[in-house]
């Protein structure tokens, strides 16, 4: 991340990030955006995070640069083993509780949502939401949740007609709020994409880091000089990975898949994808890498480099911090054309973007699902079958996350967005 230039104490607001996922509790997109932010907020605002979980490390200088206060949560003893929806509004109670000082808190996903109005409201203090995803579009979360996903969307819909301002991490998310709340005056949404770290997300370079990376992908079982499509995301229904390993039976023999998949929300979407990749192993002959830990950055780094292309079959995405990634490794995108998809892949250029028909519903389920099958195999067999083109995009897509999806501007602009919010 690029170092801001830092606020004189007089000028600072202190904002307080109320977030569920924090190192070393990171897992999604949400969680990386969060860890991002805080950091390049410091230098422009006394920033307080306070997460689930642990403690994690923390503290206001780092080489001179300043750094985000850190405080872990842990569920409240009397609710320990507790349905998780009614753990985690315990939690957000206690956090509201300790905003006490803050000029704005700003509170990401339904976990925190309730945390951020509470503190609000006991505070007399602005509350802005990020709108990373939204609970009325993942109705395939009751199968998760049972009735802890009615708590979830009322948290965050409570949250949603209660904050001072909202921000959707994509123009298409934009829509879907002002589609699922109504209610909500169109100009207290605003929007600022998600970034990325072109420090961390990069190709490895020189020997010793190519010889690094080399080994990486050996021992994980990936074949550095075979072609490579790369999937990497939770098992949930809204990341579409079953609609990819149905098209991956069109790829040719030559080219591998690796799917870096784990965090499964139900058994039985664990059951139906493993049924799917043990049918795949088994037609293919091999030329199957599933990896389900969560690698560190550096290894997944290497397993990007590795690839050939990367591919994103979401049936529903409001930015896709993962695209970003793939991107400013230089791989080329395919992905569906959805949410806020088509803001980050250049069709054409950077990667191409798969069209989908999808259910009104909330599941965003294709209404032709063989269709849109057939038109992902379709658009990876194109690319991985040139793969001059396919580097060419990769460059693009480079250039295209440095230009567009720089953290100084994300930085600057959600500042913005606290100063419209604590002056009137």
């Amino acid at each position: 991340m690029t170092a801001l230039e830092p606020q004189p104490p007089s000028s600072r607001l202190t904002v307080d990030l109320l977030t569920r996922e924090y190192p070393p509790h990171v897992y999604g997109g949400a969680g990386v955006h969060v860890t991002e932010l805080a950091g390049v907020l410091a230098p422009l605002a006394d920033v307080r995070v306070r997460h689930f979980g642990e403690q994690a490390a923390g503290g206001t200088e780092s080489g001179g640069t300043p750094a985000p206060a850190v405080t872990g949560y842990a569920t409240p003893t009397e609710l320990t083993g507790a349905n998780a929806a009614l753990a985690t509004l315990g939690t957000d109670l206690v956090i509201a509780g300790d905003c006490a000082g803050a000029d704005v808190v700003h509170s990401h996903t339904w976990y925190a949502n309730l945390a951020g109005h509470l503190a609000g409201l006991l505070h007399g203090v602005p509350h802005v939401v990020t709108a990373h995803s939204l609970e009325p579009l993942r109705p395939w979360k009751a199968e998760q949740l049972g009735g802890g996903y009615a708590v979830s969307s009322w948290a965050e819909r409570t949250a949603y007609l209660g904050a001072s301002a909202i921000i959707a991490v994509s123009a298409g998310m934009r829509d879907d709020i002002l589609r699922c709340y109504p209610e909500l005056d169109p100009a207290r949404v605003h929007v600022v994409h998600n970034g990325i770290d072109l420090a961390g997300w990069r190709r490895p370079t020189g020997d010793a880091a190519l010889a690094a990376a080399d080994e990486t992908v050996r021992r994980l079982g990936i074949d550095p000089d075979r072609p490579a499509v790369v999937f990497v995301g939770r098992i949930t229904r809204q990341k579409g990975l079953p609609y990819l390993l149905r098209a991956a039976a069109e790829l040719p023999s030559s080219v591998q898949l690796v799917l870096c998949a784990g965090a499964p929300d139900t058994p039985e979407l664990m059951d139906e994808v493993r049924t799917l990749v043990n049918g795949l192993r088994e037609a293919r002959d091999g030329g199957i890498v599933w990896i389900e830990q969560m690698l560190p950055r550096e290894e997944l780094v290497a397993v990007l480099a590795a690839g050939t292309v990367f591919v994103c079959p979401s049936v529903y995405e409001p930015l896709g911090i993962v695209n970003l990634e793939a991107m400013a490794v230089g791989l080329p995108v395919v992905a569906t054309a959805t949410g806020g998809i088509p803001e980050v892949v250049d069709d054409g250029v950077t990667g191409a973007l798969v069209p989908i028909e999808q259910a009104d519903d909330g599941t965003g389920t294709p209404l032709d699902p063989d269709r849109f099958v057939a038109d992902l195999a379709e658009a990876l067999n194109r690319v991985v079958r040139d793969p001059a083109r396919a580097a060419a995009m990769g460059e693009a897509g480079r250039r295209r996350a440095q230009e567009h999806f720089s953290w100084t501007a994300i930085a600057e602009r959600t500042m913005e967005v606290y100063r419209s919010v604590t002056t009137g």
